[in-house]
């Protein structure tokens, strides 16, 4: 017999969590799935046949025409409409992806409700966005995508998206160790019924000149067997010299589904990137503040042509598995291997030695001391989340109940070089001349293992216009480095919501959330830190028109995260774990569409926090609009508008950044086999600084970007 993944060794867990899991398909599989209706005869009771739906909100995987999705996974993980759930969620849905012309997941997320989507400007390295003033998790398809930051991650590409969806608040009840920010759960193109292919072009600014792919449709005419490929390819410049954008991604899946009750998606990823770092890490003075020579150029590159890199190679392989016992009862299960290799190599400003200023050229300001970086690393990840929901009553209520059990391992592996700015040679960052440089060597690092598991139960109820949500979950996380001893902490994570479904369409709700995150170390008693713990209170309000065109969602919370890590007054070498922070804010959300011919998303956000964080403004709006119209009685024309604006902000040591206005635009041709569309993003060119941090560097906003596309279908 199999032995269960989770009373395995743990040397031994990541590879019984697959053999289990496939163990536990094949064991849920129904054999007469697989029988066949002969030649002229009705189909057996296992063949999978038509099903016609019809005023029903939108599934949860599938795709949404137009930018109002009703139905969400992430908050619940059940297809549970949004006007039922007492959170904050917001879904981009591809079409919305399209028409923005989103290059990267910060572009996709710039008309999202509480997102501050270029939280540290133009980096080519990561997508870096904040939600309700901190980091969020990112997910895709349900599952963790790395623990670590820029060093280890590969930049996701949005053409391969379905969908986002922005889980706003603590979310560690169904997700484990987390952020006070939530969620951002990427949902993947999946294989559809319906038979849709299309290719493409691009070209545009930076030499942008790009080519892809989208294939879907049956296998057999029955329509057990669906495939779905994926694939792009792109050269490409930065805005900033040497610095290039160039990509490779091919994302096939296969469904299988031998009867209306049982699905199986195999999904994979190949996807190479070959960058640099667009972030030159400049001062205060010539970014934000004055200095003699100017202001710094956005394009200029003080790093070194030869050297610089951030070239990722990332794979995956893993499968959603679904089958109903009957029709109260569904088992399903999600498994995902990854590894991600990136080999990142940078020189940049030194504005840390005296903070914001140029201390290696303190009269002209012009030369700039330099850091040299490198770091080699690998990343293998192993995932499985399965879970069972059923629904039943208890006299007048009504339950959706999901129990659960989520495994992760993870195995980070990493070499790094490091020369400081005493030794790499000055550079003149108004003219840079790149000097002959000799690079430090790598030294590997003991691997860190990370191993979570976390179990949970969720009971959805419900009794007239009653909605209540409760669900309580336990987690052990334990975080080793090789030849050191481990890390072991073990939390507790509580959800609830109360709302009431007006008939009309209206729901206010009241909900409780609760995040915690590892916090690494030891005190001066060499007794291990806790983790840090978030809680949320949040109140809102939720609209649905009866069409579904109208969506509203308004919300205020107070966030609360404790156990920060703080100076320890009797060891000035130690921490203790005594901080706290707390952040308040205010959200609304709008998407409609009128008469058919006009899309809206508008967004306002505010932020206020005791300790005002580094790159957080109190105030943000957006608004974006599409029109579609006909020309001489030709119809397919659509035309789009977006003005995105920030307020001006400091993190209370840093310099006030600037608040800034940006205009984005869209013109598009479509016919039944063709689109064609010109995409332009900070269409007036606007300089501007994206945030500057407390230690001494200011981050550069993206410049103006113009892209045209031509897309057949076929």
């Amino acid at each position: 017999m199999m032995p269960h993944p989770f009373s395995s060794p743990p040397s031994a867990r990541a590879a019984a969590v697959l053999a289990w899991s496939g163990s536990l398909i094949l064991s849920l599989s129904p054999m007469h799935a697989f029988a066949q209706a002969a030649p002229g005869q009705p189909a057996a009771s296992g063949t999978l046949s038509p099903i016609t739906v019809e005023g029903a909100a939108d599934n949860a995987l599938a795709p949404v025409e137009g930018y109002a999705a009703t139905s969400s996974l992430s908050a619940s993980k059940t297809d549970t409409p949004l006007i039922e759930t007492p959170q904050s969620v917001t879904v981009i849905t591809a079409d919305q992806i399209r028409d923005q012309g989103a290059q990267g997941l910060q572009d996709a997320l710039n008309y999202a409700a509480g997102v501050r989507s270029d939280a540290y400007g133009l980096d080519s390295r990561s997508d870096n966005f904040n939600v309700r003033g901190s980091s969020p998790t990112t997910y895709l398809d349900g599952l963790r995508t790395n623990y670590q930051y820029y060093t280890s991650t590969t930049r996701t590409e949005p053409y391969t998206l379905e969908r986002i969806e922005v889980l706003r608040g603590p979310a560690s009840m169904l997700y484990g160790q987390g952020s006070t920010a939530g969620v951002v759960n990427m949902v993947s193109k999946r294989p559809q019924a319906e038979t849709s292919r299309e290719m493409g072009i691009q070209y545009g600014t930076h030499n942008r000149r790009q080519v892809q792919a989208d294939l879907t449709g049956a296998i057999d005419e029955e329509g057990q067997w669906l495939y779905r490929v994926v694939a792009l390819g792109r050269k490409s410049d930065t805005m900033v010299d040497h610095v290039p954008d160039d990509r490779l991604v091919f994302a096939p899946s296969l469904t299988w589904r031998p009867s209306h009750r049982t699905s199986l998606t195999l999904m994979a990823l190949w996807q190479d990137d070959k960058s640099g770092s667009t972030a030159q890490f400049f001062p205060y003075e010539g970014t934000v503040f004055d200095n003699p020579n100017g202001q710094l150029d956005t394009r200029t590159f003080i790093g070194d042509p030869d050297w610089d890199r951030y070239d990722s190679s990332r794979r995956s392989i893993g499968w959603a598995f679904e089958h109903q016992l009957n029709d109260d009862w569904t088992v399903r299960q999600n498994t995902r291997w990854s590894y991600n290799h990136v080999d990142y190599r940078s020189l940049y400003g030194d504005p840390f030695s005296v903070r914001g200023e140029w201390g290696a050229d303190p009269v002209n300001k012009r030369m700039i001391g330099r850091y040299a970086w490198g770091s080699d690393t690998t990343v293998r990840m192993v995932q499985a989340d399965q879970h069972v929901q059923g629904k039943f009553s208890t006299g007048p209520l009504r339950h959706d109940m999901l129990i659960g059990v989520e495994y992760i391992y993870a195995k980070h592996e990493e070499a790094t070089a490091y020369e400081g700015p005493e030794t790499v040679p000055l550079i003149d960052a108004y003219n840079p001349v790149y000097p002959n440089y000799t690079p430090p060597e790598f030294f590997g690092s003991p691997a860190m293992r990370q191993r979570d598991m976390g179990i949970y139960i969720q009971d959805q109820m419900r009794v007239d216009n009653w909605i209540l949500v409760a669900g309580l979950r336990h987690d052990r996380s334990e975080n080793t480095v090789d030849g050191s001893p481990g890390q072991t902490s073990r939390a507790t994570s509580k959800r609830f919501g109360l709302m009431y479904a007006f008939p009309v369409g209206v729901s206010p709700y009241v909900s409780y959330s609760e995040s915690f995150t590892p916090e690494l170390g030891r005190d001066a008693n060499g007794e291990p830190f806790v983790p840090l713990r978030g809680k949320q209170w949040e109140a809102g309000l939720k609209y649905e028109s009866p069409d579904r065109n109208t969506l509203v969602n308004a919300a205020v919370y107070t966030l609360r995260e404790e156990n920060r890590l703080v100076g320890d007054p009797n060891n000035p070498l130690q921490n203790i774990q005594a901080g706290e922070t707390r952040s308040r804010g205010f959200e609304l959300e709008l998407k409609t569409t009128v008469a058919n011919k006009l899309d809206l998303i508008a967004n306002y956000n505010y932020l206020d926090q005791d300790d005002q964080l580094e790159g957080q403004p109190r105030h943000q709006a957006s608004l974006w609009s599409k029109y579609r119209f006909a020309l001489n009685d030709m119809p397919g024309f659509s035309v789009g508008a977006g003005v995105r604006w920030v307020s001006g902000f400091n993190d209370g040591i840093g310099p006030r950044v600037p608040s800034v206005t940006l205009v984005d635009a869209m013109l598009a041709y479509d016919t039944p086999q063709w689109r064609l569309a010109l995409n332009a993003n900070n269409v007036f060119d606007k300089t501007y600084v994206a945030t500057c941090l407390e230690r001494g560097d200011c981050w550069y906003g993206a410049r103006r970007s113009v892209v045209a596309s031509a897309t057949y279908k076929f």
